[in-house]
């Protein structure tokens, strides 16, 4: 616990000038209807294809700026941990289209099986993520990243690693978070490539005090989509996308077997080369059905103050939230998220 409160002393250093003294915006809690959007639109892609093949067509919809060395940024869960994305899938997506691609992963902030590089590693082994490289980004180090435009930072600390890539592919896995209220792109780019001990003790813990997670709501999702956004920032065009709905448990990946179970019906794959425009399409999917299907992960969603995610990410200009869902599996159709969140079945553990 030393060295995190440290970490989260050392974060006082990165406070922009307006620090806690500015308040946040309250609407963490309040879902906002397309209509109600102002803006441009981009172009989300859509398939209810849950397989290998599935995420192929995908992620090659969105894929044209991807080059050089690539990261894949994944969360490749705690031991055993039963909804993280089927490790076959992925494995069939490097073989086709990112040959040589390396996933990369960072240390956790809490005391457990991915804390030390040494246990994220057999954790690694555990789960199955042993057919192409795995990089622990900050298994040497940190580096800083600037925050451009932010209310708590000035700079990132992520996995020293990460400047070591000319591409990043965010491959997400979309469900409920305890403390975020959903994992979308964002969470998995933000907390992900934030290093274990100082990154991550900015954006969750007040210096000074002892409660590791003290921070929440509203504030949370803004520390966060800042930690976001110094990473996408750096590869610019060179990162995109893909967020896969499937065993959706109001509970992250982090959880491991201890994930609530999922209540939520599986719904397909979405890629875009704008990450607010993905998330933002899948929370639109997740209201769309119907009350009994959503009931749990929405309400998950609205006590942590999760859509505050989508709001700061707007605020700081790092997409739309308007947007053009195309079927993938209907000849390009456009569709709407109504007619996405259609005909769903209930959900099977295993399927």
């Amino acid at each position: 616990m030393k060295n995190i409160l440290l970490a989260a002393t050392f974060g006082l250093m990165t406070f922009s000038m307006a620090t806690a003294q500015e308040k946040t915006v309250n609407d963490g809690n309040k879902y906002v209807g397309y209509e109600e959007r102002t803006g441009n639109e981009s172009v989300v892609y859509f398939t209810r294809d849950l397989s290998a093949q599935g995420l192929i067509k995908a992620y090659e919809q969105v894929c044209g700026k991807i080059e050089g060395r690539v990261g894949v940024k994944l969360h490749t869960g705690e031991p055993n941990g039963p909804n993280i994305i089927p490790r076959e899938w992925v494995k069939a997506l490097l073989e086709k289209d990112l040959p040589g691609a390396t996933v990369i992963e960072t240390n956790t902030y809490y005391d457990g099986d991915r804390y030390t590089t040494a246990e994220h590693r057999k954790t690694l082994k555990v789960n199955g993520w042993t057919f192409c490289p795995v990089d622990i980004l900050d298994e040497e180090g940190t580096a800083e990243l600037p925050v451009v435009g932010g209310k708590w930072f000035t700079k990132m600390s992520v996995g020293g690693h990460l400047k070591n890539y000319d591409s990043m592919v965010a491959l997400t896995h979309f469900k409920g978070h305890t403390q975020g209220g959903f994992g979308g792109s964002n969470k998995n780019i933000g907390i992900g490539c934030a290093d274990g001990r100082i990154g991550k003790a900015w954006i969750h813990t007040t210096p000074g005090q002892p409660n590791q997670w003290d921070i929440k709501e509203e504030e949370f999702m803004e520390r966060m989509t800042e930690s976001t956004k110094a990473s996408i920032d750096f590869f610019g065009e060179h990162v995109t996308y893909v967020n896969v709905m499937r065993n959706m448990s109001v509970s992250c990946d982090c959880e491991g077997v201890a994930a609530a179970p999922v209540v939520t019906p599986n719904v397909g794959i979405l890629s875009s080369t704008d990450i607010l425009a993905v998330d933002q399409a899948c929370i639109d999917i997740i209201y769309a059905m119907t009350a009994t299907e959503h009931h749990d992960l929405v309400e998950r969603i609205e006590t942590r103050h999760g859509l505050r995610q989508l709001s700061y990410m707007k605020e700081l200009g790092m997409g739309n939230d308007r947007y053009v869902l195309i079927d993938l599996d209907n000849g390009g159709k456009r569709i709407t998220a109504e007619e996405a969140a259609k005909g769903l079945k209930p959900f099977v553990q295993g399927k």
